[in-house]
């Protein structure tokens, strides 16, 4: 994402969607009422009757909308903000859609900006930077590809080996199936991409042979490492482990994983940890909370500003979970919000 203009007295900021996980990030920033101005299409409004209005051609035009209601597509990674105009060449007063997707450019004005508003669009520029992940899952008979995106983790194929068919024989069909992965591979990877390869067995390593072989630069940035299982499964139980490449400890998701899982383990051990709104904020306002952990679910509908403040004053540590993960999935299960302590609290 890139900020490109910021008008503290009208509390408007303007920005450039440069990747898809962008999206995402404004998804959990726009709240009903906000003015989003914006590029847009909508028919002309030359026509007085409505059959000639509805043979009116689209045209472009830069409206304000307020916001009513906010939906993020999760498979078209795409944003929709359905609003009334409030400004613009025509059509005040009426409903319209702004659709954004990367490239799109729109200043959100705001009556007034949380702070962890501000710290999202600032992290999601510190984040824009970095490059994505892909994984590899498999096994002698099936392998996943998924993306490791800022919001979770997102599956784009599935491959099935065919070893076990008459199809091929077992040579033949050990480079097919590779073969395979790597073309699935070309949709989703850029070259110098890290790529990690995972799995149970020796799969993992005799493609990240064959594809160094035949692929050099989409295997320049490879990392192997051995899992129980294979598939979605495989790939949770790697970034729950702590990861094994630096850029992996780095990403957003696993930072989150690992928290969560560090929380799940002293709340079994019925220690550093507590977890609810209530029981979270009398932790934070004592200063005995080291790492607070927020659904972003619950902060788009809640300012928790107050006990995100007590927790930095006392420069403990703030991390936003993404409800599209087994972590933020169970950090729900908790009531959305929880902390690891640094002391035990009544």
């Amino acid at each position: 994402m890139r900020l490109l203009d910021q008008d503290p007295v009208n509390g408007s900021i303007r920005v450039q969607v440069e990747t898809e996980d962008d999206i995402w990030h404004l998804f959990n920033v726009i709240e009903s009422n906000d003015i989003l101005t914006a590029s847009t299409t909508r028919r002309d409004e030359k026509a007085a009757d409505k059959l000639r209005a509805e043979r009116a051609e689209k045209r472009r035009m830069t409206l304000s909308v307020r916001a009513e209601k906010i939906e993020f597509s999760d498979s078209e990674l795409r944003l929709r903000v359905l609003g009334t105009i409030i400004g613009g060449p025509q059509d005040i007063g009426q409903h319209h859609t702004l659709i954004f997707e990367v490239g799109e450019i729109l200043t959100i004005t705001k009556e007034k900006w949380r702070d962890t508003q501000i710290e999202r669009l600032k992290k999601a520029v510190f984040e824009s930077k970095k490059p994505k992940v892909v994984f590899v899952s498999l096994d002698q008979d099936d392998a996943t590809v998924a993306v490791l995106r800022q919001f979770g983790l997102k599956e784009m194929a599935s491959i099935r080996s065919m070893r076990s068919g008459k199809q091929y024989q077992e040579k033949e069909s050990v480079s097919v199936y590779h073969h395979d992965i790597i073309s699935k591979l070309e949709a989703v990877t850029e070259d110098g991409m890290p790529l990690v390869l995972l799995g149970p067995g020796f799969e993992k390593e005799l493609l990240a042979e064959y594809g160094k072989k035949v692929r050099p630069e989409m295997f320049s940035r490879v990392h192997v490492h051995h899992t129980g299982q294979s598939g979605m499964s495989g790939i949770n139980e790697l970034m729950k482990k702590g990861m094994g490449a630096d850029i992996l400890r780095e990403s957003r998701v696993a930072v989150e994983m690992e928290a969560v899982e560090k929380l799940m383990e002293e709340i079994g051990k019925n220690e550093l940890a507590t977890y609810g709104p209530r029981h979270t904020e009398d932790a934070a306002k004592t200063g005995a909370v080291e790492t607070l952990l927020i659904l972003d679910s619950v902060i788009r509908e809640n300012d928790h500003d107050i006990v995100v403040k007590d927790v930095e004053l006392q420069k403990g540590n703030v991390i936003i979970v993404s409800e599209r993960h087994d972590a933020g999935r169970q950090l729900a299960a908790l009531g959305g919000i929880a902390a690891i302590l640094r002391y035990k609290t009544e």
